[in-house]
């Protein structure tokens, strides 16, 4: 299934075993390198991280070209409301630079150690239903009326909508069981799983469920990008997915493009060598190989 969307790549970097202008360096070399995009993890409990929304400040102020995006934002500790107004904020900052990949949440003991609800699962994908309404809302400064939103997880009460971004802000939805698909299909703007959570031979199915939900929402599903994080190993001789030599990686990635529709590479790592070889090896071969199989890339 080909969605329609052009091929993009990213960096996936963790804040953690680095020294912070390390965090920053790595940012940088993914700009130079030509990624369209850095992201960060956001887990809020882990002292060794960098908090991701100084950082994704941080890293717009000293770049110029790339997008910058949580992977993904931990909504449980990150209200919807002031979400809305800082993502907003940098986006204007960075000008047009910002896009937004959010989570229901997990880890819930740390979660309600640092003073965020415990949520059911259930009750966590409703919450996340809730929010994605807030963003828009806030965001649509084209309707002058007070926002009032009277949810089972948010309220709001005649709140001034704004700022306007720069740009149209994707939301990319951190999703791998059904009812969360389901959400990425009413209401998302993208689909971003990780290698590992969700195996390659699982995503026909998983794409089938966003589908068949966006339709059933009146939405085309061709309106939703298929994202996904990968990890692996460069090495002489191959040894499973992603782990072998640079022409492995175009083998094995190939059929998430040509017959899965993802549109969006993020590669996950720290090895600035890696990221390089990825940049310089695989893309260009990867984006022939694509263009080839599917022409209108």
């Amino acid at each position: 299934m080909n969605y329609g969307h052009p091929l993009k790549f990213g960096t996936f970097i963790t804040p953690v075993n680095h020294a912070p202008q390390q965090v920053v360096a790595l940012a940088k070399h993914s700009e130079d390198l030509g990624y369209d995009l850095v992201s960060f993890q956001d887990h809020p409990y882990q002292p060794a991280f960098l908090d991701t929304w100084t950082l994704l400040a941080w890293v717009a102020a000293q770049t110029e070209r790339i997008h910058i995006a949580p992977n993904v934002i931990n909504l449980p500790l990150r209200p919807p409301a002031v979400l809305a107004r800082s993502a907003a904020s940098l986006d204007l900052l960075s000008g047009g630079r910002f896009d937004m990949a959010i989570g229901s949440g997990a880890f819930w003991d740390e979660i309600a150690a640092m003073g965020g609800r415990r949520l059911k699962p259930g009750e966590a994908v409703e919450a996340l239903s809730e929010a994605l309404d807030i963003l828009r809302s806030v965001w649509d400064v084209a309707d002058k009326r007070p926002l009032r939103i009277d949810g089972k997880h948010y309220q709001i009460n005649g709140m001034k909508r704004g700022p306007l971004p720069a740009h149209q802000i994707p939301i990319w939805i951190g999703a791998i069981k059904p009812r969360m698909l389901r959400l990425v299909g009413r209401k998302g703007d993208g689909w971003l799983p990780s290698l590992g959570y969700v195996k390659p031979h699982e995503f026909r199915a998983a794409n089938q469920i966003i589908d068949e939900a966006a339709r059933e929402a009146g939405r085309d599903p061709r309106e939703i990008t298929r994202l996904v994080n990968i990890y692996g190993r460069f090495s002489a001789s191959r040894s499973g997915f992603l782990n072998g030599p640079s022409a492995q990686w175009v083998d094995d990635l190939l059929p998430l493009i040509v017959h899965e529709g993802v549109s969006t590479i993020i590669l996950m790592g720290d090895d600035p060598h890696a990221m390089e070889t990825f940049s310089t090896e695989v893309i260009p071969a990867l984006r022939a190989a694509a263009s080839q199989a599917l022409p209108s890339l």
